[in-house]
């Protein structure tokens, strides 16, 4: 017999053996290519962490506002009004400038209506009235402020005077002068139904 046929096909664990290492060095290969590709610890693919600022902003967002009182309106016993003439004396042919001032006398703010329609100037001369605003006014309108508490407030267009006396009767005639020549005048106003407690008392010279 000869000496390859002696040798012949070698025992199937040897082949076996041999698969084994095989199918470990594909495994080990396979294992090399995906640590490349899929790195440890990536975050390639998952939702992303909040930054800090998008977290500050988060909790600083305000609750609900609490709803603020309700303002009442302004009473004579917390309100004062005084009226005011731009001089104290008037030569002739100056033309007085009436207006007033009010102040919240109170502890708490408080709304009024300060408008033309809410306003009446009055003048007189010992027993008598001699001119009414309200005699013949135009337009009046209306105008709610709300006042704080200490807060004065003072009419920013005055109303000119034209030292006439004035009725309801007479606003499209001619209307009569009144007595100049150092007449004394008392100015007293109201706004909102709430009177002046003191005139401003004011001289024609001329």
């Amino acid at each position: 017999m000869s000496t390859n046929e002696h040798h012949g096909r070698e025992p199937s664990s040897v082949y076996v053996r041999r698969r084994l290492w095989v199918l470990a060095g594909f495994l080990a290969v396979v294992a090399i290519v995906a640590l490349v590709i899929w790195k440890p610890g990536s975050t390639s693919g998952a939702e992303p962490e909040p930054t800090p600022t998008a977290k500050q902003s988060a909790s600083a967002t305000p609750g609900p506002s609490a709803d603020a009182g309700e303002v009442g309106d302004c009473s004579a016993d917390g309100v004062s009004v005084e009226a005011l003439t731009d001089k104290s004396n008037y030569a002739a042919g100056e033309t007085p400038l009436l207006s007033l001032r009010i102040t919240n006398t109170g502890d708490a703010a408080c709304s009024i209506n300060v408008g033309t329609a809410a306003q009446v100037f009055t003048i007189t001369s010992g027993s008598d009235t001699y001119w009414t605003s309200t005699d013949c006014q135009l337009e009046p309108a209306d105008a709610i402020v709300e006042l704080e508490a200490g807060q004065s407030v003072e009419s920013t267009a005055p109303i000119s005077w034209d030292r006439t006396r004035s009725t309801p009767s007479t606003c499209e005639g001619e209307r009569p002068a009144v007595p100049a020549a150092g007449a004394s005048y008392h100015l007293a106003t109201s706004v909102d139904g709430i009177a002046s407690e003191v005139s401003k008392q004011f001289i024609l010279v001329g």
